[in-house]
Parts: structure tokens; C-alpha cells; sequence
């Protein structure tokens, strides 16, 4: 991909996730904390509950020496609940990087009403380009955010730049089946603007490349077209209350494209899960 064509991309995302719109949505639906997706545990299990569930995997994959004297990033950090949670588990202090400026100042707030401003750094900034040091930390962290790149090797590329030696990269993301027909996931790219989903091939192939171990890739994709049925659903049921605060053509938009996800999902065109990688 060119640079104006990436640069685009990113633009296109930051856009999005800023507009009033997806603001509201995200916050609303999501429950003010994530915007990733859940570990599901039963048909009552809502859609915060198994967001938390999820970060919580995630810390438990981390050594115990990852704790109070580690220096963690989380890339494409949303309303940084992930962070909250680390810090509420592990202790220490985190950064939190996201491109929306938006959801930054959602997430400030909220690291301010629990006390958390000294622990939580909020950072306006794309993760192709990230704006620190050489290796400033042990862990860097992603939820379903690598997607939104328009260069993922770059990404990555940039993660190994900040990661310490005998730092970890931990990451969920939404990926497509390896050799899968691109017509079958058309109105998913589109979706997102990209022609391309990242896989699990494409991701330790860039591992490799950098010298990484990779760790493993913990495969819960029957979760992905849980998720977006759920999230569907709940739009759907709360429509009307949601009538003022989101437009009618967003809505009928995103429900749209969340059928288009549970049924690529359910075709088994799409794959998700926990992503752990060690740099020697």
C-alpha cells in the first residue's frame, strides 16, 4: 500500500471513531470502558462483563514479573478500560495510545474519577508511527486495533522498536481464514476501507522477521460472530432509546455491517484470539 493511500486509512479511522455518531454507539453499547471483543461465558453474559474477561485472560498469559515496576503499552487503547484493569491487577503505570482524540479525552476522564491520572498516561497518536523511545517497554498491548492499519508490518515494525529486550506483544485482533476467497469478505473490507484483513500467518511471518518467539495463538473465533450478534442485538432493542443521541442512518448502517461480521464469522472466514509474542 502507498504512503498517501496509508495515510488515508488512518485518516479515515480517526475520522470515524471521533464523530459524534460512533461516540455515542461505542460508549452506549460497549459500556463506557471497551470496545473490543468478549469472552462470553453464558447467554446472560454482557457485552462489558466478557470485554472483561477477555483483558483478564490477557494478564493472566503476562509473567508474574510483569507487576508494578513494568512499563506497559496499550496501542489503539479506545476508552482505556483495558489500562484501568491492568492497573487495578498488576499495578504499575501504562501508557494508552489511540488516534481518537475523542475517546482520549473519554478515557482521561475516567482514569481522573478513579484516581488513576498519575498511574495512566492518555497519548494522542497512530500506532505506525509511535512517538517514544526505543525500548521504553516491557509489554506492549492490543485490542482488535491492528485491523484499522493500512500497514501492519509496520506496526509491528514500530512494536519492536519500543519493546525491550525480554518484552512481550500481546494482542486480539479480527483476521481472515488463510486462502480465503477476498470476494467472501468484500462487504467486511469495505466496512473498514481496507481491501485486506491481517491472519495469523501473515502476523508470525512479521514475528519471525523481527526475531520474536512467537508464544501462541489461543483461537476463541467461535467468539467473534458471538460478539457481534450481541452487539447487534443490543442496538437493535435499544433504538428507540438510543433515538436523538445516535442517527437513524448510523444505526442502520452499523447494524448492517454487524450482519455482514456474524456471517462471515459463522462461515469460518474470520478468525480471532489472544496473540502472544516474546522478543528474545
Amino acid at each position: 500500500m502507498k504512503e498517501s493511500e496509508n495515510n488515508n486509512v488512518v485518516g479515515k479511522a480517526r475520522e470515524y471513531y471521533n464523530s459524534g455518531d460512533a461516540d455515542r454507539f461505542y460508549f452506549q453499547i460497549w459500556g463506557g470502558e471497551d470496545i473490543h471483543i468478549g469472552l462470553y461465558e453464558g447467554p446472560e453474559h454482557s457485552i462489558a462483563a466478557a470485554g472483561e474477561v477477555t483483558v483478564a485472560r490477557m494478564i493472566g498469559k503476562l509473567p508474574p514479573e510483569i507487576n508494578e515496576s513494568a512499563r506497559v503499552l496499550d496501542i489503539g487503547a479506545g476508552y482505556g478500560g483495558s489500562a484501568r484493569q491492568f492497573v487495578k491487577a498488576r499495578g504499575g503505570k501504562l501508557t494508552c495510545l489511540n488516534l481518537s482524540e475523542v475517546q482520549n479525552e473519554r478515557n482521561r476522564r475516567k482514569n481522573e474519577e478513579r484516581g488513576l491520572a498519575e498511574a495512566i498516561e492518555v497519548v494522542d497518536g497512530n500506532f505506525e508511527d509511535l512517538p517514544f523511545e526505543a525500548d521504553a517497554f516491557d509489554v506492549v498491548w492490543c485490542q482488535d486495533s491492528i485491523l484499522h492499519s493500512g500497514n501492519r508490518e509496520k506496526v509491528f515494525q514500530e512494536v519492536d522498536r519500543v519493546l525491550k529486550p525480554g518484552g512481550h506483544f500481546i494482542f486480539t485482533d479480527i483476521m481472515q481464514k488463510a486462502g480465503v476467497d477476498p470476494n467472501e469478505l468484500r462487504d467486511v473490507y469495505n466496512r473498514i476501507h481496507l481491501d485486506s484483513l491481517g491472519s495469523i500467518e501473515e502476523f508470525r511471518e512479521y514475528g519471525e522477521k523481527l526475531g520474536w518467539q512467537f508464544v501462541e495463538f489461543e483461537d476463541h473465533s467461535h467468539q467473534l460472530p458471538e460478539h457481534y450478534q450481541r452487539v447487534h442485538d443490543e442496538l437493535t432493542q435499544r433504538r428507540e432509546r438510543l433515538k436523538g443521541q445516535i442517527s437513524e442512518e448510523y444505526v442502520d448502517r452499523m447494524l448492517n455491517g454487524l450482519r455482514h461480521w456474524v456471517a462471515a464469522g459463522r462461515a469460518g472466514n474470520l478468525r480471532w484470539g489472544i496473540v502472544h509474542f516474546h522478543k528474545p
